[in-house]
Formats: structure tokens, sequence, C-alpha cells
């Protein structure tokens, strides 16, 4: 059989980079882009096709697709679309150029690279694209509404894609992981320090910010969270995606992931948002959590 080529974007650590070397092992063609040409020339060290691509430049994606077809001889059996970031913070605390800046890397760059996939596809007959969504792209929580809005739009727009794609030989698959051991935390910090930092002393959220978000993002801890799992759990979903000849649609992963699933189903939408409230503020002592609405009247 004919080596199969991949275009996975966000190689630099954490799933990209596990996908990459798996899939490398599993005999593909692997084209593992990443945002910093220092990172590349890391993988490149071990054996990886990589360049740099940036997903938020327009001539970034453009002419890394070339390079992409010239490294797999014309032919693209695949992509993995991985490559993001969060952005921490209150929505109210998030200027609109922080919400711009996150949406072309999370989104629109995304979009971009799919279409072109897409007419290379169309014109084979044949592909896989997976996204890399998330629990974080059917459930929100506060504190992550940047990168919730970049998840709940791309669920939308890959479930239009599929309806889209039905008899192009197309198939295209949502992963939809929760806790994985990545550095997408550490990678936060600086989006946090430029967009929501200089706004806490006036911000409605200061003590959460500096009791509950601020340690988490800023102190090392050893071990896992609660139900993380390491990159490799998320790289089998991939691999089935990629590979099963009747892939899912969807493909959660771990298990915070699937019980968010079941309370969906379950719960009525204001005891889901009571229950996941109160999740984040467990951190903040009673008296400095903001007030739940439960003193207010219905009017």
């Amino acid at each position: 059989m004919a080596e199969r080529s991949i275009l996975i974007t966000g190689c630099s650590s954490g799933i990209g980079l596990d996908a990459a070397r798996a899939l490398k092992a599993r005999g593909w063609k692997v084209i593992a882009t990443c945002r910093r040409e220092a990172d590349s020339a890391r993988l490149r060290d071990e054996g990886l096709e990589s360049f740099a691509l940036d997903l938020t430049l327009a001539p970034s994606i453009a002419a890394g697709f070339e390079r992409t077809l010239e490294l797999a001889g014309g032919r693209l059996d695949a992509l993995f679309n991985n490559g993001a970031y969060a952005c921490p913070g209150a929505l109210e605390d998030l200027p609109v150029e922080a919400m711009r800046e996150i949406f072309e890397a999370n989104f629109f760059g995304w979009h971009d690279l799919t279409r072109r996939t897409i007419a290379v596809m169309r014109e084979q007959g044949a592909g896989r694209i997976v996204q890399n969504s998330s629990v974080l792209g059917f459930a929100a929580l506060p504190m992550r509404g940047a990168y919730v809005s970049t998840k709940f739009a791309l669920e939308g727009y890959t479930e239009t894609l599929r309806l889209e794609l039905i008899g192009s030989g197309i198939d295209i698959a949502l992963l939809e992981p929760g806790p994985i051991r990545t550095r997408i935390r550490q990678n936060s910090r600086q989006h946090y320090q430029r967009w929501v930092q200089p706004k806490k002393t006036s911000s409605v959220w200061r003590e959460l910010y500096e009791k509950a978000l601020e340690p988490r993002l800023f102190e090392e801890r050893p071990g896992r969270d609660p139900g993380e799992l390491l990159p490799d759990a998320t790289t089998r979903a991939v691999i089935h995606a990629l590979e099963a000849r009747r892939p899912r649609t969807h493909y959660p992963v771990t298990t915070p992931t699937w019980s968010m699933i079941a309370l969906k189903r379950v719960l009525p939408p204001r005891l889901l948002d009571r229950l996941l409230y109160r999740t984040q503020m467990q951190a903040l002592p009673p008296a400095a959590r903001p007030s739940d609405g439960r003193e207010e009247t219905a009017s």
C-alpha cells in the first residue's frame, strides 16, 4: 500500500507531537508543523518532516500548505487540525482584540487550512479530517470563555461540514478530550498576562484570579489533575479516526468528558450551571465568592 500522508498542526508538544510520532511509527508520511521555527527544528532533529506554520497568518498557511503538498507528492490523505491556545479570564475582562486574536488561531486559521485540504481531497475522492475540539466544545466552564467560544464554534462548523461532505469520500471527525497532560496551561500564561492581568485590580473577579486562577496557572504541581490522561489517550482515538473503515463522528476522551455528556443529558440546564459554577468557586473562601444569584427574586 502506498505511504499515506497527513498534515498535523500544533506539534511542538502534547497531543500533536504524540500523534506525529505514533503515526510516523505506523508508516504514515507525517508533516508535523509548529508555530515557531525553533520547535520545528527540534522535530526535524528527531526525524520528522516539520516546518513553521502560523495559523494566525494567511501567507504562512498558504505557503505551508503548498510545502505540504510538495513533501507529500501532491496527495494529502489526512489533516489533523490541532494547533490552538487558551486565554483564561472572565469574558467581561477580555477586550475584543483578545477574542479576535484567539479566533484567528483556533478557528479562522483552521477554516483556511480545511478549505485548502478539502479541495485536494475532493479531487482525490477520499480523505480524513480530524478536528481537535474539547469537552469545552459542548460544555462551558467559567474563566475559560474565550477558548470555549472557539471550540463551540468548531463543533458547529464540523457538524455542518460533515453534512456537506456526504458522498465526497471525505470523513470528518471531532476529537473531544477532557484533561490531557499538555502545556496548554503554561502556554496560556502569556495571554492572561497580556489581556487580563492589567484589568485585575478593577475586576469583580479579582479575588478569584488571585486565589484560584493564578495559582493554577503559575504554580507547577507534580502529578496529574483528577481524570487527567497522557496524550497517548488522544492518539489512540486519532488513529481510529484515520484508519478505521467506518470512523466515528465524535471521539470523547477521558472520564470527565464522558461524565459531562451524561450530566448534560440528565440535568436541567440551570442545575448544571449551578454545579459548574460551584466547582469553579470551591477555591475561594465563602466571603470572597461572587453572588450566584440565589438572593435575587424572579421578576
